[in-house]
């Protein structure tokens, strides 16, 4: 458990004094869906100090009699457009304090400036890379067609990537976080692939064959993606390099073969193929080139997710709705991770393999939504106008 006071305005000037609630409100919202801590209410704080800064000031006492294990203080200071921000974490338990920070920028970036201290904290306190100034990408539906948006991980700072005013579909971040594949029917050709640099905006066509072109994979390099193409009367997957030119042929069996996802180390593909009747998951050696179906439970298994800890999540039906499972390649492990709460559908995972973005109708339209690797932490991300669906998260 972590205590989390309102800051002290440490320059008294009261320009911004929203900012009080907001910075560790950031902090706050962060730690919480990492889901490593609970946040405590502020309603239950017995020190009332807050220029309490210091291991000799705070009463420490005061902390651990309501349970905090943790306990983080913070100071900030405005100046003009700019903000400048200090925060000593504290082990209650122990008395010490266990990091300190001191961090300058724009009052406008002050949620980044936040995320920055929220990783500093995940890295001192589990050694992992926290994931708070990530990014993800959406098809989303606020203009009344379907366009490409991001925002921050949390859902906030949302843009609007696209204008085709048409249907924009499969949004894909690049394993460097500066580019995205997606699918559009602007050309009016049917969905055609086209790379965005996510910095410029520039858009470039990559491919626009005969037919699909659709469920762009990056491969682990960034160098090329997998690809479903229509080949006569098949729909099988091929490995594309970034200008659209085809590499080779990933898979070559009649029926319809698509929505691949590579492996960490690039060797193996998942997809979905409905060579035995309905739509089911196998995995290919890219290598061997020996192909194993892997989901046996349930009718119809879409969308798989490969994970840097080598987990394949997926969109499985479930007594008449979408849910997510996460199972190992080779078929076992099988673990449903949402249940009972609508659709739930385009799982993906953040870089650690911790934690997954999934889209979900469970209050109505599809939102975003975020829970750990586990199914467990289950958090509403998107707030906003229209239905959020097809998310990717960034590195």
């Amino acid at each position: 458990k972590i205590a989390i006071p309102d800051f002290r305005d440490a320059s008294q000037s009261r320009d911004q004094p929203d900012l009080a609630a907001a910075l560790p409100g950031v902090i706050s919202n962060d730690l919480e869906l990492s889901g490593y801590f609970i946040s405590m209410d502020k309603a239950a704080f017995l020190e009332q100090n807050p220029s309490a800064f210091t291991v000799e000031e705070i009463r420490f006492r005061d902390w651990s009699t309501i349970g905090a294990d943790l306990l983080l203080k913070g100071s900030y200071s405005c100046i003009g457009k700019s903000v400048e921000a200090e925060v000593r974490l504290f082990d209650v338990f122990r008395g010490r304090q266990i990091l300190g920070k001191r961090i300058l920028g724009r009052v406008d970036d002050h949620r980044a400036l936040m995320h920055r201290i929220s990783n500093d904290i995940i890295y001192l306190l589990t050694g992992q890379k926290g994931m708070f100034l990530s990014k993800i990408a959406f098809v989303g539906t606020a203009t009344g067609n379907k366009e490409i948006y991001i925002s921050d991980y949390d859902g906030y700072n949302v843009k609007q990537l696209t204008n085709d005013k048409s249907i924009a579909l499969m949004p894909r971040w690049s394993p460097q976080g500066d580019k995205i594949f997606y699918n559009s029917y602007k050309d009016g050709e049917g969905p055609a692939l086209y790379l965005m640099d996510v910095a410029s905006g520039r858009t470039t066509k990559v491919s626009a064959r005969k037919g699909l072109n659709t469920g762009a994979a990056w491969a682990p390099d960034g160098q090329s993606a997998a690809l479903t193409l229509n080949v006569g009367d098949n729909m099988d997957i091929h490995r594309i390099d970034l200008s659209g030119k085809i590499m080779d042929r990933l898979t070559n069996y009649w029926g319809i073969n698509v929505s691949p996802t590579f492996s960490p180390d690039g060797t193996k593909i998942a997809f979905v193929s409905n060579r035995s009747g309905g739509p089911q998951i196998y995995v290919r050696d890219l290598v061997s080139g020996r192909e194993e179906r892997i989901t046996f439970e349930g009718k119809y298994n879409t969308s798989p997710s490969w994970s840097s800890l080598n987990k394949i999540a997926y969109a499985g039906m479930d007594e008449g709705r979408f849910n997510i499972f996460t199972i190992d390649p080779d078929g076992r492990g099988l673990r449903q991770l949402t249940a009972g709460q609508g659709n739930n559908e385009d799982p993906s995972w953040y870089v650690s393999g911790r934690h997954l973005m999934f889209s979900s109708n469970r209050e109505g339209g599809f939102h975003i939504y975020l829970m750990n690797a586990n199914g467990q932490n289950q958090r509403k991300i998107t707030h906003f106008k229209g239905e959020q669906t097809s998310p990717s998260w960034s590195p």
